[in-house]
């Protein structure tokens, strides 16, 4: 059986939708960028320019040559909006302070929302936005005029939060009228039409939950993954992912990754906000999955080796390798190349598991004796593959053995059958039954030889009857009932015949 692996779909997702490589260098370096290490350890102070530095790095990881200097052009742009901000008259009280800052937000920089347009350097080219990327700005700028600014995240939403010092309001960024959201009658009419999402109340708690800065960027570059993924380009999403959970964590080691929780974020997080070391594995393992659903299993499975070393996951790992395998058998066993896969099984058993090798080398012996019975021609062979049966049974699965059994057992029938030897093959079914034990498929195979046969004599009397041989017909309708004593198509023969020779 064909198997497909599942993908593992984003836990967090910010948007409405939810040849064989042996080269090292052909597939994603899973060495993490300096700069995730770099911002991994300056994110503790939640200082507002490096905030900005981070949030342009996580819009622009991998994104080619001169991605430094872009972003230095870009944070330059924060800067000065930074100083344009602190030039203005802002309000002295925190709550007015936070709704001025969204609308300079929407007055200088938001021009129009796009669900998927996640990175804030974006921001500066197009206006276009979307929560993720607005909240970052909006925390950055806040920031820098001395408010005090965290993230929340739903499960498929990100806007910011205010803390005025008595109470903690809420900011959706998408929206001009978002400050306040539960208190302002324009955003209820615009943000769910404009943005498709629904706003999530403060005392909501379960639906939702603070993060802080770091994380907040770190929703940048999920947002990012979960686009690669969605257009199949998983090798892409991987150092991304990789970089995540280095800034998020300071170290994606696979023994740490498997043991703790991440170190710089918040513990206890709702389940909707993965933990970025295992957010990254998933990736890894996507890239495997898609590999195999793509017909590519040597790719994966050399993927497998070129990554478990680094981070360990046995049973992740030997998931991926089985499905792969198993694929590149059946391809083999369909294209009637069962030799083939058996010679691939063999190369592939150091990198099976005992349990997996022993499930796939039961597949593989199947279509073995499969072939072994649709070769059976000449009398001895059903024997022989009776006995090689005999000799693989315990490797066999349980359930398919008595059926490749009765399956060579009536190749034989069916051999005799070609020559119209019923008799021949009844005995030799009997025999069988009697060795190997009956089933429902060899009973109705020996009722239908028994017919079979009985047709041929009923023949062989009509052919003398027609020609009016009474007596050599009754003769042999006499020893026909011998050979099946009480048969009622043969006892309706012989009264025919009788009554044939009285009149």
């Amino acid at each position: 059986m064909k198997l497909n692996i599942a993908l593992y779909s984003k836990t967090v997702l910010f948007f409405l939708f939810a040849g064989v490589i042996r080269l090292e260098a052909q597939f994603p370096s899973l060495d993490a960028s300096p700069k995730a290490y770099e911002y991994a350890s300056l994110m503790a102070g939640n200082n507002w320019r490096y905030l900005a530095e981070a949030s342009l790095w996580a819009s622009s990881v991998n994104a080619g040559p001169g991605a430094e200097e872009k972003a230095a052009v870009y944070l330059n742009r924060i800067m000065a909006a930074a100083a344009d901000l602190a030039a203005e008259d802002i309000p002295t009280d925190p709550k007015e302070r936070g709704e001025y800052v969204l609308n300079f937000l929407h007055r200088r920089f938001l021009k129009s929302y796009s669900e998927y347009q996640t990175r804030v350097d974006e921001i500066f080219v197009s206006g276009r936005y979307n929560c993720v990327s607005s909240a970052v700005l909006y925390m950055v700028l806040g920031l820098s005029v001395n408010l005090d600014v965290e993230g929340v995240m739903t499960r498929d939403h990100a806007f910011a939060m205010v803390n005025t010092g008595t109470e903690k309001i809420d900011v959706e960024t998408t929206n001009p009228y978002g400050f306040d959201p539960g208190n302002r009658k324009e955003f209820h009419d615009a943000f769910g039409k404009t943005t498709g999402f629904a706003y999530v109340p403060s005392k909501n708690y379960r639906d939702r939950a603070a993060i802080n800065g770091a994380e907040l960027v770190s929703l940048i570059l999920s947002n990012r993954i979960a686009v690669l993924e969605k257009g199949n380009r998983f090798a892409e999403a991987v150092p991304l992912a990789i970089n995540r959970a280095v800034f998020l964590t300071g170290d994606p080691s696979a023994e740490t990754m498997q043991n703790t929780g991440a170190q710089n974020t918040v513990q206890n997080k709702a389940d909707f906000f993965e933990d970025p070391r295992q957010d990254m594995m998933c990736r890894l393992y996507n890239l495997g999955a898609y590999l195999i659903r793509t017909g590519k299993e040597d790719d994966a499975i050399a993927w497998v080796e070129y990554v478990e070393g680094r981070f360990s996951d046995p049973r992740r790992w030997q998931e991926l390798v089985k499905a792969a395998a198993n694929n590149k058998l059946v391809k083999l066993i369909r294209a009637k190349k069962t030799p083939d896969a058996r010679s691939a099984l063999t190369q592939l058993k150091p990198k099976l598991s005992d349990e997996n090798y022993r499930e796939l080398d039961a597949m593989v012996l199947d279509a073995e004796t499969g072939d072994k019975i649709n070769a059976v021609k000449n009398p001895g062979d059903a024997e022989a593959v009776l006995v090689f049966l005999a000799e693989v049974w315990e490797r066999l699965p349980p359930g398919r053995r008595n059926d490749l059994q009765t399956a060579a057992i009536l190749s034989e029938v069916d051999r005799l059958g070609k020559t119209r030897n019923w008799t021949g093959s009844m005995r030799w079914l009997t025999n069988a039954m009697e060795k190997y034990g009956s089933n429902p498929r060899m009973e109705t195979a020996f009722n239908t030889l028994r017919q079979n046969r009985v047709s041929e004599l009923h023949n062989e009397f009509a052919s003398l009857f027609n020609k009016k041989d009474y007596t050599a017909a009754k003769a042999s309708i006499e020893k026909s009932l011998q050979e099946f004593p009480g048969e009622r198509q043969l006892i309706q023969d012989l009264v025919l015949v009788e009554r044939a020779l009285r009149q």
